[in-house]
């Protein structure tokens, strides 16, 4: 049997707000079936759904964590996808990968030894406003996270987390990217 999702699953599943989740629905362009009159939607067409408006896209990710077991699941997680990565292991090596170079999404530990995640961000942000960030985090009621949501929108990945979950937000982030370009 397969396993429905409502729409604010699915919104959360996506990382995307429930206005985005009817505006797709609207177009007719996301996988979805109506019982009664509530809409579901079943969680592998929804995978092969992203797959496929996902293929072609790559994106260039900076991956800034002190554990070196974490920094190895995001690099081959992802250059297994095709996407571009660098790591760097404390938050001086992270913001000079930033000035250096152009990335599409950043992934930062919130704890990390030389700068807290939420001062990080900050320094990031004063380099590249618009840079979309996820904050990686065994912290999620911390005061370093409250810090940190003062600077602005970003994404928030809970440990612990696996490969897929790494998978489904960078394909959650470039569909996203590639939907608000469309609208």
């Amino acid at each position: 049997m397969p396993e429905l999702m409502t729409v604010e699953e699915l919104g959360q599943y996506l990382r995307f707000t429930k206005k985005t989740v009817y505006k797709l629905l609207k177009q007719g362009s996301i996988p979805a079936v109506k019982i009664g009159n509530k809409w579901r939607f079943d969680k592998v067409a929804i995978d092969s759904w992203l797959r496929h408006n996902m293929e072609g896209a790559r994106a260039r990710v900076l991956v800034v964590d002190d554990d070196e077991l974490i920094r190895s699941l995001f690099k081959e997680t992802l250059e297994e996808q095709g996407h571009k990565v660098v790591v760097a292991n404390n938050s001086t090596q992270g913001i000079e990968y930033v000035k250096q170079w152009d990335f599409d999404l950043v992934f930062l530990d919130l704890k990390l030894p030389d700068m807290d995640g939420a001062e990080l961000l900050e320094q990031l942000r004063s380099i590249k406003p618009k840079l979309p960030v996820t904050i990686i985090t065994g912290y999620p009621g911390s005061e370093m996270m409250e810090r940190a949501f003062k600077q602005g929108p970003f994404g928030v990945m809970d440990k612990p987390f696996d490969a897929a979950d790494i998978i489904t937000a960078v394909e959650n982030f470039l569909y996203a990217t590639q939907f608000k370009k469309r609208v």
